[in-house]
């Protein structure tokens, strides 16, 4: 039995993280300042965790929280793209400066193992194939393409249509969005600090999760929650651009049982999608919601965000061989699932 800190543990992904290491028969403690972004009302941490009520940048409260520790679990951050420019300050504070107070801290502490929510929009968009010219990585979609209807990137040097194909860990980092951003910069943190102390860190590249407890309709939610919240409210979900957009949508207990695993991880920094392995179109999945819930049908709107990525499916296959993850909840029965269950105000 060990000693696990989870930042953000009370919220939807990391209330999952809590449960599960704590079914794993982990001591565990809980770091979480209720940001408002994430909770209407600050949440309790789950049955069988202690509960420090407080923010990752406080930097006596993350050593008052890290005593008597053994790893981390770092899922506290602010998520989405954001609403914004004025959004910056507030992103990079939660998630980059969040990071930094809480790995000089661990550092002090003589902790030496992590495992850190990052997210599949590090790649930008997904891997591609030009028939002529192979692998290439799309250049960000123009906004007048994307307004006159025409979705999908093409090669950067022929402009040809491209075939969508696995992104893969090794793929480079394109961020794309002010989260994205400071995702990467949590990566790139964390790894300088496993090289500086020795220590273990999994960057765990959580594809779009989906579930229980879930957020209502908020700028931050992911587009599962959007979706469900609109149908509870009697309106059809609405779908951005054709619909066409290709996700791995994964089960938040698929992402809670990812992180147990990971807490096994060898030394220096490693990155592993976390994803089903069954990606679907943002329309069909709209859809499988809607005639589960029996609400409206969705309504494709055309309309776009700039910084948003056309597709993105991962291979899952490092996490397979190295962890001995593989996601158990099939994305057609967790979405039917999903349908019904409660959200979190």
């Amino acid at each position: 039995m060990t000693h696990i800190l989870v930042t953000g543990g009370a919220g939807f992904i990391g209330s999952h993280v809590t449960s599960a290491l704590l079914a794993a028969n982990h001591d565990v403690s809980v770091l979480d300042c209720a940001h408002p972004a994430a909770h209407r009302e600050p949440p309790p941490a789950p049955d069988g965790a202690i509960l420090h009520r407080a923010d990752v940048r406080d930097r006596g409260a993350v050593r008052a929280a890290l005593r008597g520790v053994d790893a981390v679990v770092h899922q506290a951050a602010l998520v989405g793209l954001g609403a914004g420019p004025d959004d910056l300050p507030e992103y990079v504070g939660c998630n980059d400066l969040g990071t930094a107070v809480l790995l000089a801290a661990m550092s002090e502490a003589g902790i030496r193992r992590l495992v850190l929510a990052s997210s599949m929009v590090v790649y930008g968009e997904g891997a591609y194939r030009c028939e002529r010219h192979g692998p290439v990585r799309p250049t960000p979609r123009d906004a007048d393409d994307l307004a006159a209807g025409r979705f999908e990137p093409s090669c950067p040097h022929c402009r040809q249509p491209l075939t969508a194909g696995l992104v893969a860990e090794d793929a480079p980092v394109d961020p794309r969005s002010v989260y994205a951003a400071t995702k990467v910069a949590q990566e790139h943190l964390t790894a300088v600090w496993a090289r500086e102390c020795d220590a273990s860190v999994a960057a765990l590249r959580y594809h779009n999760v989906y579930g229980p407890r879930m957020p209502r309709d908020t700028p931050y939610s992911g587009v599962a929650a959007i979706f469900r919240s609109a149908l509870a409210g009697g309106r059809a979900p609405r779908v951005y651009e054709d619909g066409g957009q290709v996700r791995d949508f994964v089960h938040v207990g698929d992402v809670a049982a990812a992180n147990v695993a990971a807490l096994g991880a060898g030394r220096g920094f490693r990155a592993y999608n976390v994803a089903s392995g069954r990606p679907t179109t943002v329309g069909d999945m709209a859809g499988l919601l809607a005639d589960a819930f029996g609400g409206p049908r969705p309504v494709v709107t055309g309309q776009f965000r700039l910084g948003d990525v056309r597709h993105v499916v991962a291979s899952p296959a490092r996490a397979a061989a190295e962890l001995g993850f593989r996601a158990a909840v099939p994305p057609a029965d967790g979405l039917r699932e999903f349908a019904c269950a409660p959200l979190r105000g």
